[in-house]
């Protein structure tokens, strides 16, 4: 059996506490450096906001809606809405980044090729008359929220016949923003087949409604960082290195508004279907996740240093304590600044070398011993390599993290089984103070 060895219990608990108040102290440059983060990335959002209103920001695709306008018993004009029987939309959608000063934003060019058809409704069940509707100033309407996003010339097509579109909405409340078609509708034509091309810039994502009675839509780039967002997602997708292929087919069950109505409808603004566009690496986002791990590390680190200075009988100066877990907070701030130039993996390489290099050429100050610093500057790389696991284990960082955790206070326990943590000083120090009191006595008058 391995002997136990004894502390001095006094001393032990003034470093522990020591130890401990400068973990809490160092959680005020982690706010700090958090603050910094959460500055930086607002900046790059003010930049996005401000080139989305130039380009164009998320784009919400409405319609198209027909809407028949007809004489109420008080003689005003009320309107009647129609979506259409079948609606298609085929798109290939392009990305490109702009950057500007440190700032990056990804934007979006679609070209969509949209058609479909419409029926008449049954105006029974509408309780309005045919008599009633204002045929010749029938229009329809098409939402888009940002309409400097358009890059092409507009001709709707119904029935074989193009139609010129006007900017601005008629009647706007179904669509605050987007565009009018004014047509003629013959009501003793039963189906209005349609068709028109779109050339629409956006930013982040883009989005449709599935306006249709049937809806088929089928979107593609070769952009393959994405996700599928709305009330729907697709029934067929692939995404891989060539980008991303996905198709949707929604049927007016699916939804819950109706096919024809008078008056407000709230529910059609409230169902899409979409995707976002993301880059494969938020520099801010990862940082701030590596962040969270911060005072982890430094009690880890503190433990370490405990550890060696406890085992070897070597005494560590509390400001060294202080200085080791300043370039552990350090890391941090470098990582957020070369991460704005480089790639997130260069930079967490580069920040995570120059910190282990750091502490591990300090460390030999203080242990006087190449051997001990060489294995701090080991388990610091150990450490640094455990966190960048967990930065990209996005859905297992939790047990992958906790898991850690257990592993590292398992081993801190072995290590300090032959601790006899009850036995207050050593026979030298008895010894030391004893010598002292008798000096100081012979010197008494």
């Amino acid at each position: 059996m391995k002997a136990k060895f004894g502390v001095n219990t006094d001393m032990i608990m003034v470093k522990v506490i020591v130890v401990a108040v400068l973990v809490i102290i160092m959680l005020f440059p982690i706010r700090m450096v958090i603050s910094l983060i959460e500055e930086r990335e607002d900046s790059q959002k003010a930049v996005q906001n401000e080139i989305s209103q130039k380009i164009g920001g998320v784009q919400r695709i409405t319609g198209p809606v027909l809407v028949l306008p007809y004489l109420t018993e008080a003689n005003k004009i009320g309107y009647s809405y129609c979506l259409p029987d079948d609606f298609k939309v085929n798109g290939d959608i392009n990305t490109e980044a702009r950057k500007r000063t440190l700032y990056k934003s990804l934007v979006y060019q679609s070209n969509l090729n949209i058609k479909g058809s419409f029926s008449l409704p049954c105006f029974d069940k509408l309780n309005i008359k045919q008599e009633q509707i204002q045929w010749d100033d029938a229009f329809i309407l098409l939402g888009i929220p940002y309409l400097q996003g358009i890059k092409n010339k507009i001709v709707f097509n119904l029935n074989g016949k193009d139609f010129d579109v006007q900017p601005g909405v008629n009647d706007n409340t179904i669509i605050g923003s987007g565009l009018t078609v004014n047509v003629t509708i013959d009501p003793s034509v039963s189906k209005f087949e349609f068709g028109f091309d779109l050339v629409l810039n956006g930013s982040e994502g883009l989005y449709i409604t599935p306006v249709g009675k049937e809806s088929k839509i089928h979107l593609k780039s070769p952009w393959e960082t994405v996700s599928f967002s709305g009330d729907f997602l697709p029934g067929e997708k692939t995404i891989g290195k060539d980008g991303f292929d996905a198709k949707w087919e929604i049927f007016d069950y699916n939804r819950n508004y109706v096919q024809t109505w008078i008056g407000n409808n709230d529910l059609l603004k409230q169902s899409s279907l979409g995707v976002e566009f993301k880059y494969p690496v938020d520099q801010y986002q990862m940082t701030m996740r590596s962040v969270k791990y911060a005072i982890v590390f430094i009690m880890l680190t503190f433990v370490v240093f405990f550890l060696v200075e406890l085992l070897s009988r070597k005494r560590i100066h509390p400001v060294q304590y202080l200085l080791v877990s300043c370039a552990l907070v350090l890391f941090y701030t470098l990582l957020l600044a070369i991460s704005e130039h480089l790639d997130f993996k260069l930079s967490y390489f580069i920040s995570a070398f120059a910190t282990v290099a750091l502490i591990t050429a300090y460390s030999k100050t203080m242990f006087k011993n190449i051997k001990q610093a060489c294995m701090m500057g080991g388990f610091l790389s150990i450490l640094y390599t455990y966190l960048y696991i967990i930065l990209q284990l996005e859905n297992m960082s939790l047990l992958f993290g906790a898991t850690g955790l257990f592993i590292a206070l398992a081993i801190v326990m072995f290590a300090l089984r032959n601790v006899d943590w009850y036995k207050k000083k050593t026979t030298s120090e008895t010894d030391i103070e004893k010598a002292a009191e008798d000096k100081v006595d012979n010197y008494m008058p």
